[in-house]
């Protein structure tokens, strides 16, 4: 069975300058606060963020924005990181706006393989620029296109060595589907536990798609 379990300073090494991260959570909540650190603290620039949204100032992945790490945010909504905002309007930010449900999709769509998906949410508005519009039964829709990562950075509530996962309540959000659409995945559960403490049918990622649980080594 391969050894999956690194700590911070070795996951710190998979990180380099122009990487595109999706980063789980919801304002914060589901978000990997270690890795977000060590990402933060490693000094890597130029990053494009697929995110829910850009949490606070001093919360999820909001530190990243702040100290100026990040080229291209593609995200849900920005509303509540005022930073984020405002590098936008200085020009200092790229940030591409999606509808959450779309974001989510093309997400999916980005792991499962496919070419994209037909939406009619956005058309007639701003959200339209730019994309491909496909008029099927007199009903136009948009053609989405879907969004993979470099790296996808996971919050869990439980691991087991293998890397099986749970999440808690409101947490689980965008982690499982991000799990299935970047080259490299690392998981930061709040525990680690045995092979075969989490029952089966309680499993929400599988191990197959978990290339490094990040936890402190044991001594």
């Amino acid at each position: 069975m391969k050894n999956k379990h690194i700590d911070i300073q070795q996951a710190a090494e998979h990180f380099r300058d122009g990487m595109t991260i999706m980063v789980g959570g919801f304002m914060g909540v589901g978000t990997p606060p270690n890795l977000v650190e060590a990402l933060l603290n490693s000094g890597v620039k130029d990053l494009t963020l697929i995110a829910n949204d850009t949490a606070f100032v001093d919360t999820g992945i909001g530190p990243l924005i702040v100290n100026g790490r990040v080229k291209k945010v593609i995200a849900s909504h920005i509303g509540t990181n005022p930073e984020t905002g405002r590098q936008m309007i200085a020009g200092e930010l790229d940030v591409e706006l999606v509808p959450q449900g779309t974001l989510i999709e093309r997400i999916r769509c980005g792991g499962a393989g496919l070419g994209g998906f037909l939406t009619p949410t956005g058309v007639g508005t701003v959200v339209e620029e730019g994309k491909q519009k496909i008029t099927i039964d007199g009903t136009e829709y948009l053609l989405e296109l879907p969004l993979r990562a470099d790296l996808a950075l996971i919050q869990a509530h439980q691991s087991d060595r293998q890397g099986n996962l749970t999440y808690q309540l409101t947490a689980r959000n965008f982690n499982p589907l991000i799990a299935i659409a970047a080259d490299l995945v690392m998981a930061e559960p709040d525990s680690l536990v045995e092979v075969g403490d989490i029952a089966p049918d309680a499993v929400m990622t599988p191990a197959a798609l978990i290339d490094h649980i990040v936890y402190p080594k044991e001594s």
